[in-house]
């Protein structure tokens, strides 16, 4: 592997080796220092390589596609400021678990602390949001240096997937000259260092990586497996909750829904799954053979009245208190829905945390249990030990009625005359779900969008992937991270964002022709952050309008010819048949749907409110 000068051969062994580990993206930003790399990378035939022009954009594509795939993508840029634009998506994906290969391109060590121009401390840039992170060497005309090279890589690519997944940071410094021209004196390589740094020479990576067991696929301990069995076995009323799903990482593992299916069929116990989940769509859903279903997603909106009576202020104070779970199952990050969350915090019951890693997810501390395990290892262990359930479960039953009821309710609060007096956000989530192609990947934003999905978008046998960036839950890089997802696949792509999330990260949008990357997207537009109208705050105005709602009065059609997409306002009661006529298109269409932040609130709170009264008035099941 000759090269015209050091920096050039070092970007070339890096590169090289990394390829060879099975890095297959890399999404790139311009600039001077990263040249080394940027060349060596757009030459690579086996890397896809997105170019970008704005860092941040750059960071979350790239967390989108490895969320996406489960595999770490690239990102590289040059020295200074655009090292700290990669920051944000950094945090999101050490919280999510998502893997990234971070290279940041520096100035040789003599110029540090020197105030030389665009010169900032980028060791250890990132903390401890970082896996593991490597100051490289100087490229240096040494073999064992670049053999030193040629293992960090080795070691850089493992670390992003094995044990916990998430980043990993290495930085790397270049002198001058940094473009592929020939140098002479002490930057050029001497002819005979050529084909001894080269190749290789074991015929694949310098250095083969491979998880252990432990890391790929941990099993539970089987005393643990045996006391979890037991207690299932034993439970009245066992309840299982799958939580956000981590990306299917060699250490993470992929969970087979259909034996959640089974184990929950197995012991009556209703399975209560995240939109986020791998458990809430999907043939699964229809699979049970029980008299009621399995999955419920529902929850949101009934769970406190179900199982939690001393947080419903109508509850008769002299009744009788409705039976809570005595032994809960729970995998996944915690839970979208704060009900539900609170719901298990103040449960009197057993609670068993599954974690590939051993790391608590689990904010309220009312967890019991932490089996440090794959919860597909588990699941597939306990469907195969579990006998199958013959007799209708009166605990599930009351779950079935409620969930009926949720569903019944908003689906008339969804009717086109309903949206037409009164229009509101959760019938959108609703129809973009329910008319979703099968299979889809669907990228849900931060704030409401979220909330509304977890709380609207019914269970069905459809294919779909869901996906939002709940590690962090900003709401910067929300269109970047969903293009990214999109670009690992061909299955069609649907965004669903705020305004405000919407316009923050605008820029991504030129992912779309750069990255040739085609959406649905639907906007959202309540002129504001219509989140705050969750919080007490709402009340108190001034300051609530100005300094929390921040109205912002933005026409986005201006964005239709800047990144040549098509955009269409539509009416909330015609949305579904727009958002079907732009399924079966090409291209990319926005989809603006508007709407009074504070009516869709109010609109919420009174379905809500009837969920509530129905099911605690109509629920007869017993115990």
């Amino acid at each position: 592997m000759s090269a015209p000068n050091r920096a050039t051969l070092w970007g070339r062994i890096l590169v090289d080796e990394l390829a060879a580990g099975g890095l297959e993206a890399v999404c790139l930003a311009p600039g001077s220092r990263s040249t080394p790399l940027t060349v060596a990378f757009a030459e690579h035939p086996d890397i896809e390589v997105y170019s970008h022009l704005d860092e941040r954009s750059a960071a979350f594509f790239a967390l989108g596609r490895a969320r996406r795939t489960g595999e770490p993508t690239a990102l590289v840029c040059t020295s200074g400021t655009a090292a700290a634009n990669f920051h944000p998506a950094v945090i999101e994906a050490d919280q999510a678990r998502v893997p990234m290969l971070v290279l940041t391109a520096d100035r040789p060590p003599e110029l540090r602390d020197s105030g030389a121009n665009q010169t900032v401390d980028q060791v250890e840039l990132y903390g401890d949001a970082v896996r593991w992170h490597a100051d490289l060497p100087l490229p240096e005309a040494n073999e064992r240096t670049a053999r030193s090279l040629r293992t960090t890589a080795a070691r850089a690519l493992l670390e992003t997937t094995v044990s916990e997944p998430g980043p990993v940071h290495l930085n790397c410094p270049f002198r001058k000259p940094l473009d592929p021209i020939e140098t002479t004196g002490s930057e050029a390589v001497p002819d005979e260092f050529g084909e001894t740094l080269a190749g290789t020479g074991r015929g694949g990576p310098f250095v083969e990586t491979a998880a252990g067991r432990h890391a790929s696929e941990p099993a539970a301990d089987e005393l643990a497996l045996d006391t979890l069995r037991t207690a299932l076995e034993t439970a009245d009323r066992p309840l299982l909750v799958a939580g956000p799903a981590d990306p299917v990482t060699p250490s993470a593992g992929e969970l087979d829904p259909a034996d959640v299916v089974a184990v929950a069929d197995a012991v009556g116990a209703p399975v209560l799954a995240d939109p986020l989940s791998t458990v809430r769509f999907g043939s699964h859903v229809e699979s049970s053979p029980s008299e009621t279903r399995t999955i419920y997603g529902g929850y949101d909106g009934y769970i406190d009245s179900l199982i939690a009576p001393d947080m419903n202020s109508d509850s008769d104070p002299d009744s009788e208190p409705d039976p809570e779970p005595d032994v809960v199952v729970r995998f996944g990050a915690s839970p979208t829905s704060k009900r539900l969350r609170h719901a298990l915090r103040d449960a009197d019951a057993r609670q068993f945390l599954l974690d590939p890693v051993g790391a608590w997810r689990e904010a309220t501390f009312t967890a019991t249990d932490l089996l440090a395990a794959s919860p597909g290892s588990v699941f597939e262990s306990l469907a195969a030990s579990l006998g199958e359930s013959t007799t209708t479960n009166p605990w599930r039953a009351r779950f079935d009625a409620a969930e009926r009821t949720h569903w019944d309710l908003r689906d008339d609060a969804c009717t086109t005359n309903s949206l037409e007096s009164e229009p509101f956000e959760g019938a959108v989530l609703a129809s973009v779900f329910e008319a979703a192609p099968d299979p889809a990947t669907i990228f849900v934003s931060n704030s409401m969008p979220v909330r509304d999905a977890d709380r609207f978008a019914r269970p069905q046998p459809t294919d779909l992937t869901v996906l939002a960036n709940r590690g962090a839950s900003g709401i910067d890089g929300i269109t970047s991270s969903a293009l990214g997802a999109g670009s690992a696949t061909d299955d069609p792509l649907v965004l669903v964002t705020g305004d405000l999330a919407f316009y923050h990260d605008s820029n991504g949008l030129l992912a779309l022709e750069r990255c040739g990357v085609d959406a649905t997207i639907v906007l959202l537009d309540n002129d504001g952050g219509g989140i705050f109208h969750e919080l007490p705050i709402e009340a108190v105005d001034p300051p609530f309008t100005s300094q929390f709602k921040t109205p912002h009065g933005l026409a986005f059609d201006a964005l239709e010819e800047l990144y040549d997409l098509e955009f269409e306002r539509v009416e909330p009661a015609a949305f579904e048949g727009a958002y079907r006529r732009s399924l079966a298109s090409d291209g990319t269409q926005v989809l603006s749907v508007s709407f009074g932040a504070d009516a869709s609130h109010r609109r919420r709170a009174e379905l809500d409110e009837r969920v509530h009264t129905a099911v605690a008035g109509t629920d007869d099941s017993g115990p």
